[in-house]
């Protein structure tokens, strides 16, 4: 792989990353204020691509000539002796796999076998006092553990999350929380009762209209808690633009 080679694939990797900085392509590989660095690490190696190959291809000032053979000889030896070796061509396939192929978010398979990732917070956020809540699903699971459910009481809750299934088919209501990026993702798992659903497909997403309910669990994984939300009403939703949840540290 030479100068101009490695030019082009630096262009071209700078160039996907901007793609997907500008699409929610890059919300399946880092959370969403992450943004503005996954572009600007496009625009950086696409402006050192060009610079690179302008380098390379700007006309270079030749010596002079004295007619010393044995001289340009060793020049033009040392000039083609340092050839990268081909296996550096290698290095092209993550960036093939990042253009060709879009990774899916992290789904019931993953959840089920890392434990829950719910965490206390150090303060919640004021409900309204009428209406339907809408909240997330890591703020649900918090409110109701740890909070032991006070401002829940007597509320209608409508949660949306995918479905998993554990080994003995109790369904779950799981999202994935990131800290970062979708390598550290871990899920926070509600776990459902009441008018359940009689056909539940994993990784399908559900909108949850339900009550709390003090039932609460123990994940078998890492013995985190797993609260409960008891259901009135599931529909199925498409999966919503970003898979991952937020809420945990923020």
């Amino acid at each position: 792989m030479n100068r101009q080679a490695q030019s082009a694939v630096l262009f071209v990797l700078g160039a996907a990353l901007l793609h997907a900085g500008l699409t929610d392509l890059y919300l399946r590989y880092v959370k969403a204020g992450l943004q503005p660095l996954v572009l600007a690490a496009g625009v950086v190696l696409m402006v050192t691509a060009l610079a690179t190959a302008w380098y390379e291809w700007r006309p270079k000032r030749r010596r002079p000539d004295h007619g010393d053979g044995p001289q340009d000889d060793h020049s033009d030896h040392e000039e083609h002796a340092h050839r990268e070796p081909r296996v550096s061509w290698l290095l092209v396939l993550p960036l093939f796999a990042l253009i060709l192929v879009a990774p899916p978010a992290l789904g019931s398979y993953s959840a089920m076998r890392t434990g829950t990732a719910l965490q206390q917070s150090f303060g919640y956020t004021k409900l309204p006092e009428s209406g339907p809540l809408r909240l997330s699903l890591v703020d649900y699971a918090g409110r109701a553990y740890y909070g032991h459910g006070r401002d829940l009481v007597g509320r209608q809750v409508v949660v949306t999350g995918f479905v998993a299934l554990d080994h003995s088919g109790a369904p779950y209501l799981v999202r994935m929380a990131l800290n970062c990026c979708a390598a550290d993702a871990q899920p926070v798992k509600v776990g459902l009762t009441g008018k359940i659903p009689p056909v539940l497909q994993p990784d399908s997403w559900l909108e949850v209209t339900g009550t709390y309910t003090a039932e609460r669990t123990k994940d078998t994984v890492n013995g985190g808690p797993i609260p409960y939300l008891r259901i009135t009403q599931a529909k199925p939703v498409p999966t919503p633009h970003d898979p991952y949840d937020e809420t945990w540290n923020n």
